[in-house]
């Protein structure tokens, strides 16, 4: 895994562990040779992840819609800066420069992009791992809501373990490339004729 895209907060949130967490992201990214793809901001958590990445050394590639860059939102310190006409064009760059998927903390936008990239993988439209950097336990009660659309019947125990979970960064990585994707179809029962 070369390259993963992190999905987090335009803010910082209200606890220092949040910014302190996404700079260890960050450090350790640029320790594994992992490319940061992410949505090209310059605050928040997804500025600190960048800035921390950048100030170890390691590679950085922003992907922005110009109605952001505009407001002046924009990281200009990146290896590397996409502004891109549109949400859309944005999210379907970040995946595909990215071999991976992480969701830190953050607002709609970031489960936004983490459950299109989880649908997009339950398709078979990829076969990328994704993964919650769950800090604090900032994901518990989402992760407790995906189980329970197993035990419903709305999700396959198969497609529920698309998504990987673990408090530090090595750690959510590690799970992340012993992640083994399956071919199920997604469709949980056949249609009735």
């Amino acid at each position: 895994m070369k390259s993963v895209a992190v999905y987090c907060g335009a803010s910082p949130g209200f606890n220092e562990t949040y910014r302190q967490q996404a700079d260890l992201m960050g450090q350790t990214l640029a320790q594994r040779s992992i490319t940061l793809v992410y949505g090209g901001g310059r605050v928040g958590l997804m500025g600190a992840v960048a800035d921390s990445v950048m100030r170890h050394g390691g590679q950085a590639i922003g992907v922005i819609p110009d109605f952001l860059a505009n407001k002046e939102l924009a990281h200009v310190g990146l290896t590397e800066l996409h502004i891109v006409k549109s949400m859309h064009e944005r999210k379907l760059l970040m995946a595909d420069l990215a071999e991976g998927f992480i969701a830190m903390p953050g607002g709609f936008g970031t489960l936004e992009e983490l459950f299109e990239v989880l649908t997009w993988g339950q398709l078979g439209l990829h076969k990328k791992p994704s993964g919650v950097f769950n800090v604090l336990g900032f994901y518990d009660h989402q992760l407790q809501f995906l189980d329970k659309m197993v035990t419903e019947g709305f999700l396959r125990p198969e497609n529920r373990a698309q998504l990987q979970q673990d408090d530090t960064p090595n750690g959510l990585l590690d799970k992340m490339l012993a992640y083994v994707p399956t071919d199920l179809e997604k469709w949980l029962t056949v249609p009735r004729t």
